[in-house]
């Protein structure tokens, strides 16, 4: 798994990219289009035109750090905006990246009510 420090945020670049770039060109990519810093320390997601295929960038200030991780079946849950970003938590990147869909996850308990 991905070490995620708690006061790192997660990037998802929302439509699809080139999953033939490598770190140099993700970053640019975080840089220009996201406006965000890829030597931040921050996690950049990227995903590809099929949606079952993704990479993530991140400076963990020793050097750069490339994942890919591509599933078997099913497809990534992605956001619908064509272009731009979307910020989500660390427990959401855990259950993108088991194909889980993190917009909706429902609890298995109910919280008490006082009364």
């Amino acid at each position: 798994m991905i070490p995620v420090p708690s006061n790192t945020r997660v990037w998802l670049a929302a439509g699809v990219t080139d999953m033939r770039r490598g770190f140099n060109t993700l970053a640019a990519q975080a840089e220009q289009v996201l406006a965000e810093d890829p030597y931040s320390g921050h996690l950049f997601v990227f995903r590809g035109r099929r949606g079952d295929l993704l990479k993530i960038i991140w400076w963990d200030s020793q050097g750069a750090c490339l994942f890919t991780k591509r599933l078997e079946k099913g497809r990534f849950v992605w956001p619908a905006a064509k272009e731009g970003k979307a910020h989500i938590t660390a427990a959401q990147l855990s259950m993108l990246l088991e194909g889980i869909d993190w917009r909706t996850p429902a609890r298995t308990w109910t919280p008490l009510t006082s009364g």
